[in-house]
């Protein structure tokens, strides 16, 4: 599971206009319109092509908890495109990216300076070029590590450097034990 790939995922998802398919049949409909056949739709979701067509002529109601799952997130990914689009564009030049986190932080700072890590509560509005670094390598298949670095990176800018106004010498920030990560746009 992705933590930085999902809240992301989850928060262009909020922008949807019409709610996704619910139903298992809904969902495989669905899908088998996107690939234009039930033989893709079966090798993507590793079933039987027998399956899809049962799913999709309502035949078979209920999916086992792990194909529910995959279907689920599937059929998210490519719903209404135009519309995640067009929040992650806004994201990325006007509006910036919210990100409501509890985890441990700490940074690496001169001796003298109180840079112990500890669990902070935190609820921060990141400017827009921090919302694109993020969605442009969530589109280049970046892993949740280097989504990790990316948003450590914006918060010791935005948070704790202030825009450059303070902790000038602050040279990188620890984001580790992350307890709760949700992200807004």
């Amino acid at each position: 599971m992705s933590t930085f790939g999902d809240g992301l995922d989850q928060a262009v998802q909020k922008a949807f206009t019409r709610p996704a398919p619910k139903s298992a049949g809904a969902q495989m409909r669905f899908l088998v319109k996107q690939y234009k056949g039930t033989r893709a739709v079966a090798q993507m979701l590793r079933v039987s092509q027998r399956t899809v067509e049962r799913y999709v002529k309502d035949q078979i109601k209920k999916p086992r908890p792990d194909l529910a799952a995959r279907l689920e997130r599937e059929v998210k990914a490519r719903w209404q495109p135009q519309i995640q689009a067009r929040a992650k564009e806004k994201a990325a030049t006007t509006g910036g990216i919210v990100i409501d986190t509890r985890a441990r932080l700490g940074y690496v700072a001169p001796i003298g300076s109180t840079d112990e890590d500890r669990i902070r509560q935190l609820t921060v509005a990141l400017p827009p070029q921090h919302a694109a670094r993020l969605f442009e390598a969530q589109a280049r298949g970046a892993g949740d590590e280097r989504l990790r670095e990316i948003t450590a990176e914006a918060l010791r800018e935005t948070y704790f450097q202030d825009g450059g106004r303070r902790a000038g010498s602050l040279e990188e920030v620890r984001f580790t034990d992350i307890e709760h990560l949700e992200f807004g746009l």
